[in-house]
């Protein structure tokens, strides 16, 4: 539980500190944004470092072949989750350039001025 409540005050803590900026909505969808983008990148990074450790388990591993099929399956699983996630990433920026011109899609709509 204490995992959990540490998590979500490092996750929430930014949202938080920076409520006073909050004057509408569109800033705070914009913080939420720019929080998840800068999260992306650490959290694909990490996904990498578990396919590392998996390749270094299996390395060591030796002639034992119970240590290296749970390697083998942590290899698998990073190398699945790596490919989902910039999979996803990617998908979102096809639908981002082909939909919206690559513009940023939050950003306030002008009419036309008179």
């Amino acid at each position: 539980m204490k995992k959990v409540l540490i998590s979500g005050v490092v996750v929430l803590g930014p949202l938080l500190a920076f409520a006073q900026n909050f004057n509408n909505a569109q800033n705070a969808i914009l913080s939420i944004r720019d929080l998840i983008n800068s999260i992306i990148p650490l959290v694909i990074g990490i996904a990498v470092l578990v396919f590392l450790w998996g390749l270094v388990q299996y390395v060591t591993a030796g002639a034992d072949e119970e240590k290296k099929a749970a390697a083998r399956g942590i290899i698998i699983y990073g190398i699945i989750i790596i490919f989902v996630m910039t999979a996803v990433w990617g998908f979102v920026r096809i639908l981002n350039t082909t939909f919206f011109n690559g513009t940023d899609v939050t950003s306030p709509v002008h009419g036309p001025t008179i």
